[in-house]
């Protein structure tokens, strides 16, 4: 009889106790909502190639090493050998032929050096002086003198209308002579871009439309107008001011149109009056880099009134540079004369801080200021003539803009290639006459003296071949029992320097008794 046994319940086995790293590990995952899927920490396994990938693959290997071994095996040496003129019948075309390369190698640097020369121009900022030409001018309406102002039938006695007047100011920027004589006479007509118009008639000639010139606006970017404070009890109401706006932000790396009120070649304003005012029209500068006044202790160094900050750096620099300045053992720091002891403010200065000596010493351009009278009289304006002012202005300079299409010439790169496929063409002719030549030198040995050639040209071979075979002595050189090495007499290898050279090293080594 089988004995019964109570069935009891098994305890519940425990967890194994986790560092608390691994508890943090194991909540984060939790509160992530599992594990998820994980990637194995082993190579993962590739798919298979198909069959026919695979022969892609092979054919461009085998197209790569066959382009490496054609690039090996290019000739480059486009050097006639010597004696070719002696082998030919007409020597003149081998001298010509060195002329040839002796002008192409000239020319060769000449161009690349003038390419350096025209990339240097175009990557430095490089700035010309031109002249900006502002007409001043003023119409008028509704003046007394005008007559249509009084009312004859009625007993009133003030105008109908008030007097008024518009002021214009208008610029234009000046290139050449043409322009300067427009401006004494008035200017032609020109069109929105500020060129001149083309005229109709039979003797009109067309011109190539050119790049449009900057506006006026362009040098500028404030305006202020100021009033005679005299004849207005608060001028601050008269005053008139015009600020540049920002330009908007480039979209695709492509400029934006300035709006019209950032981009105009003339300006206007109207207001009530029917007597002559003065005005003073302030004009602030707008350059890129910003130049600056220089104070007179860094004027009287640089010698010159305004400058940017980096061309008041290097005046300063060159300075130092030409008084010897510079310390002998530490060559940043400098010695301070008399004039640059009111710039530095010390005996000796540091070198990469002089951006901070020479900042105190620029104060801002102050503004332009152009007087003009407003004339409302009627003498004035039965012949009125504008006030004229011209004012220097800092443009780009002209010649980057002609300099630049030399370097993005497309034709550029295609020349190269036809060039470099002339040169391998010139390599392969090259390299054929040097396999003639070899030819022709060798029949002529042989037909001179055919005994002696076949000796000593069996005698290389032979050597060549122990070279190949790997039967050459450990020092590299000839085996002691070749032909060379046993003939004798004055004429053989015994009697060269390196022989006796060998011997003396020789002798040189063994001990002495």
């Amino acid at each position: 009889m089988q004995q019964q046994y109570r069935a009891f319940a098994q305890q519940q086995q425990l967890p194994p106790r986790q560092s608390q790293p691994q508890q943090q590990q194991q909540q984060q995952q939790q509160r992530r909502g599992g594990i998820g899927p994980m990637m194995s920490a082993g190579p993962h396994p590739q798919v298979p190639l198909t069959q026919a990938q695979l022969q892609q693959q092979q054919q461009q290997a085998a197209q790569a090493n066959d382009m490496a071994k054609r690039r090996s095996k290019k000739p480059t040496d486009k050097t006639l050998p010597d004696g070719v003129a002696d082998c030919i019948i007409d020597p003149e075309p081998v001298q010509r032929y060195k002329d040839l390369r002796n002008v192409e190698r000239r020319l060769d640097a000449t161009m690349t050096r003038k390419r350096m020369d025209v990339m240097d121009s175009v990557s430095r900022p490089t700035k010309s002086t031109k002249t900006m030409r502002i007409w001043i001018s003023n119409t008028v309406e509704d003046q007394v003198w005008q007559g249509n102002g009084l009312n004859v039938d009625a007993f009133d006695f003030s105008p109908n209308m008030d007097a008024t007047y518009r002021v214009k100011i208008e610029g234009r920027l000046l290139d050449d002579d043409e322009d300067a004589q427009d401006g004494e006479m008035g200017g032609q007509e020109r069109d929105a871009d500020g060129n001149k118009m083309d005229e109709d008639g039979p003797g009109a000639q067309k011109k190539t439309p050119t790049k449009p010139k900057p506006r006026f606006s362009h040098f500028f970017k404030a305006m202020n107008i100021e009033f005679d404070p005299s004849r207005y009890r608060n001028s601050n109401e008269q005053s008139i001011e015009w600020k540049k706006p920002d330009p908007p932000a480039p979209r695709n790396q492509h400029p934006v149109a300035l709006p019209a009120a950032a981009d105009f070649d003339d300006i206007s304003f109207k207001r009530s009056g029917d007597e002559n005012v003065n005005i003073t029209i302030s004009l602030q500068r707008h350059e890129t880099p910003e130049r600056y006044k220089l104070k007179p202790e860094l004027a009287e160094v640089l010698d010159m009134t305004e400058a940017t900050q980096h061309e008041a750096v290097m005046g300063l620099w060159e300075y130092i540079r030409m008084a010897r300045l510079q310390d002998d053992d530490e060559k940043r720091n400098f010695r301070c004369d008399d004039l640059l002891r009111k710039v530095v403010c010390r005996d000796t200065g540091h070198v990469p801080l002089l951006g901070e000596y020479i900042v105190p010493h620029l104060v801002p351009l102050p503004p332009i200021q152009l007087e003009y009278t407003i004339r409302v009289d009627e003498e004035f304006h039965k012949d009125p003539k504008p006030t004229v002012y011209d004012i220097p202005v800092t443009v780009e300079d002209p010649l980057r803009a002609v300099l630049q299409p030399f370097l993005t010439n497309p034709q550029y790169v295609t020349m190269l290639k036809e060039v470099n496929g002339l040169d391998d063409q010139l390599a392969r002719l090259v390299q054929a006459v040097s396999v003639s030549k070899a030819k022709h030198t060798f029949f002529t040995a042989l037909s001179e003296d055919p005994a002696n050639f076949i000796i000593n040209w069996m005698s290389s071979q032979k050597r060549d071949l122990d070279i190949v075979m790997g039967e050459t002595s450990r020092g590299g050189g000839d085996r002691i029992h070749s032909d060379e090495w046993r003939r004798g007499g004055s004429n053989s290898v015994w009697t060269t320097q390196n022989a006796r050279e060998s011997v003396n090293v020789l002798l040189s080594k063994q001990p002495r008794v």
